[in-house]
């Protein structure tokens, strides 16, 4: 059994959701938990993923509502090294010359860490847009003729889980006509490998009970578990991003031009499983969730 899916475990044992008007033994069901799960065992039955090592991506929730456009789950590095110096600079459109300059500043990316796990991806999933995903909705129905509208949802975990890069650095870099990388993110052939690895999944008869929590759209989940929950962060609803560091030394290599004060938006430099929340979503909104401790002799229902 993996790190992350004993870490899941041990936290279900622990925690009970507890939600205002629903009784005190009820769990609603842990969408992103069951999404990790699902990741853990695509991972290991497709050959072109074994590179991931799950222990070290975090999936979370993100709201997004169904009836709006948007994209249903997206792939954030947070591995990149830090950047070069830099500085923003304006020119003179008249004469060219520079008239003024930002401080100089460093972009990193912050550190992320879940038990003894540090955290390279972050995958989110936008809920309940997510679970209200169709073939015909995500114009995929050409891609899985006769195939049930629940591939769709399997097809776009597959999708982010390839956007991780074979050497974990990065969002995987697609190669060029000339066979060099290149900065796109999306091609014809990566859509092609996408459906090629998802009929490949399936093709290896998975359990059943992974993929159960996929053929149900929200309203379902919402009746038949009370709840639809996810992971997300206590900051709701940023998450760690690349931040901007201004430095201390600051070179001077401009004599006499003006220097503008760096805005940064205080972006954070380390999250722990302490920043990890659980919150309920509708489909208006999602509201944080009180977490009560178990006690010992406290029956348990697992979602």
């Amino acid at each position: 059994m993996s790190t992350v899916i004993t870490k899941l475990d041990r936290e279900e044992r622990a925690f009970q959701v507890v939600s205002t008007g629903r009784s005190f033994d009820q769990v609603m069901i842990n969408y992103t938990d069951h999404i990790t799960r699902l990741m853990q065992d695509i991972v290991r039955r497709v050959q072109q993923l074994n590179h991931i090592d799950m222990s070290r991506v975090l999936v979370f929730a993100r709201f997004g509502r169904s009836d709006a456009e948007g994209a249903y789950a997206t792939c954030h590095a947070i591995n990149l090294p830090t950047s070069e110096p830099s500085y923003y600079f304006w020119r003179d459109r008249r004469t060219g010359e520079m008239t003024r300059r930002s401080e100089w500043f460093i972009t990193k990316s912050p550190s992320v860490e879940r038990g003894s796990s540090s955290i390279d991806y972050l995958i989110s999933f936008c809920l309940p847009r997510f679970c209200d995903q169709t073939i015909d909705r995500a114009h995929k129905h050409e891609s899985y003729p006769g195939a049930e509208p629940w591939v769709a949802k399997l097809d776009t975990i597959v999708h982010e889980l390839y956007h991780i890069d074979p050497t974990m650095e990065g969002i995987r870099k697609l190669p060029s006509t000339n066979g060099k990388s290149t900065t796109r993110t999306h091609s014809p052939e990566f859509f092609d490998d996408v459906i090629a690895m998802t009929n490949a999944y399936l093709a290896t008869n998975p359990n059943p009970g992974l993929l159960e929590f996929l053929k149900h759209y929200f309203d379902g989940l919402t009746a038949r578990y009370g709840g639809v929950t996810g992971t997300a962060f206590r900051s709701f609803p940023s998450y760690p991003q690349r931040y901007v560091e201004v430095l201390t030394d600051q070179p001077v290599i401009e004599p006499g031009v003006r220097i503008e004060p760096m805005r940064t938006a205080g972006g954070r430099a380390r999250y722990t499983e302490d920043d990890l929340d659980v919150r309920e979503f509708s489909y208006r909104a999602s509201r944080r969730l009180a977490r009560v401790r178990r006690q010992p002799d406290q029956p348990q229902r697992a979602a």
